[in-house]
């Protein structure tokens, strides 16, 4: 990572009351993808990881039976939780969480994992450790949309900041779903350099339609 875990709750807590309205229609495309291929059913618990203002919480939270919000930046999470209360929302909750550490209470369990444009702060090693930690939840499916390397970084510099962005390539992200026992189904490229990847877990003898 290259700032602390406070430093970047600190950025996101400062821009959090312009967030939603700063977002590109890349951002906007990205999201509609991980909220569709999170389908969850109307039992499942789903984790939403770097939550922000809640757009993939309240994107699944028609779908899921409870939705749990998770972020390090409280300017994020009060006007997540802002929103949750203006549009009567109540089975979604939001709270301090970090990428390795969902803050979870005992017990619980998770069916899906969501995350959109917010993996990409740590380096390789970091996403790697994280995905580990979304793997622990007992989740089925993680679906991840962020920024990530179709092809180089050229010409893209609105959506690639090096002081505080360090994507890793579509390939590396596969590989570190594989070694945590899943498949990825999907793969959707929505601009040189963001995508939405699917991963669903596979036991021994599963077989899954479309995995990688």
């Amino acid at each position: 990572m290259k700032k602390s875990v406070e430093e970047h709750a600190a950025r996101f807590t400062e821009k959090a009351a312009d967030y939603d309205e700063s977002k590109s229609e890349e951002y906007h495309a990205c999201a509609s993808l991980v909220i569709e291929h999170a389908a969850p059913e109307p039992d499942d618990v789903v984790l939403d990881m770097g939550t922000g203002t809640g757009a993939i919480a309240f994107g699944v939270a028609n779908r899921a039976a409870r939705v749990i919000g998770r972020d390090v930046s409280e300017g994020m999470l009060d006007q997540a939780r802002a929103k949750a209360e203006e549009q009567g929302v109540e089975n979604v909750e939001f709270g301090h969480g970090e990428f390795r550490d969902p803050n979870l209470d005992p017990g619980t369990s998770v069916d899906v994992v969501t995350s959109n444009f917010a993996l990409h702060h740590l380096d390789d090693a970091g996403k790697r450790e994280a995905l580990a930690a979304w793997a622990a939840t007992g989740a089925d499916r993680i679906v991840l949309g962020d920024l990530m390397f179709f092809e180089g970084t050229e010409g893209h510099e609105e959506f690639y900041g090096p002081e505080v962005d360090d994507p890793a390539t579509v390939g590396t992200l596969v590989e570190a779903f594989t070694e945590l026992g899943f498949a990825v189904t999907a793969v959707e490229r929505v601009h040189d350099m963001i995508g939405v990847i699917v991963a669903q877990r596979i036991g021994e003898g599963d077989e899954v339609p479309g995995a990688e």
